[in-house]
């Protein structure tokens, strides 16, 4: 059951060696790190470059593009990829060591697609756990629930790449939620198996000016994910309201 391990990056200087390290310190090795790095103008190849000279258990693979966002930027890696599960992370956060090793046994025991599980979202004066699992498990429908209230983070996710590519991979028309859109896309598939561990395994840092951040943009296109995939006329008002109430706390932050 091989990894690749998909982690875009622009300007992450200040954070890629974190991220990779925390790959390097799994106690399941992914076959391979496939490294995109998106435009960076400043040294975050470089850093790439001489973190891959102390590695020798894993394959780095590392890919320079211009500016085309981060879903242009992962279906990139996913092309490129040769392990059977791909295992996404962002440049600027981090794993715990059990990560892939606990994300394979849910897995294999489950008959999973798709798995992720809860983190810990870290800024400049807290360290929240967020509690993904607990939302999962509280809907009687898993596909409707994630719908509703989006309980999967993209650093947390492992699945299977033939069902990535079966459905075109991430939109790079969507300037931001590519991520979102993409699990909808992929579980929507009648008998799709996805579970949300109970188990702590990533550290998300909010970092100023992040994708996350742009409360607008992100508002625009969650809109748009919203009405693509509406199980029915009473999950889209909830969705709709739902999507408005994280806009308000988000800007309000």
């Amino acid at each position: 059951m091989t990894i690749s391990v998909i982690i875009p990056a622009y300007k992450a200087a200040d954070t890629i060696e974190r991220a990779l390290s925390s790959v390097a310190e799994q106690t399941l090795k992914p076959k391979q790190i496939i490294v995109i790095d998106d435009g960076s103008n400043d040294d975050t190849l470089k850093i790439v470059e001489s973190f891959k000279e102390h590695i020798y258990e894993i394959e780095i693979i590392i890919f320079k593009q211009q500016n085309l966002g981060a879903g242009a930027a992962r279906n990139r890696a996913i092309n490129a990829a040769t392990g059977v599960w791909l295992a996404f992370l962002d440049a600027d956060d981090e794993w715990h060591p059990k990560k892939l090793s606990t994300s394979m046994d849910a897995i294999r025991r489950h008959n999973l697609v798709l798995v992720s599980h809860n983190y810990y979202r870290i800024d400049k004066t807290s360290k929240k756990p967020i509690f993904c699992s607990t939302r999962f498990e509280a809907a009687a429908n898993p596909y409707r629930g994630l719908y509703r209230k989006g309980f999967i983070a993209t650093s947390s996710v492992v699945v299977l790449r033939d069902a990535v590519l079966s459905v075109g991979g991430f939109d790079e028309t969507l300037k931001t939620a590519q991520d979102f859109d993409l699990w909808l896309k992929i579980l929507k598939k009648e008998n799709t198996r996805f579970r949300v561990e109970p188990d702590f395994l990533m550290n998300y840092f909010v970092t100023p000016g992040s994708i996350t951040n742009q409360t607008s943009r992100r508002l625009d296109c969650t809109l748009r994910i919203a009405i693509n995939y509406a199980p029915s006329c009473i999950d889209l008002h909830f969705r709709i309201f739902n999507i408005h109430y994280e806009a308000i706390n988000a800007s309000l932050s």
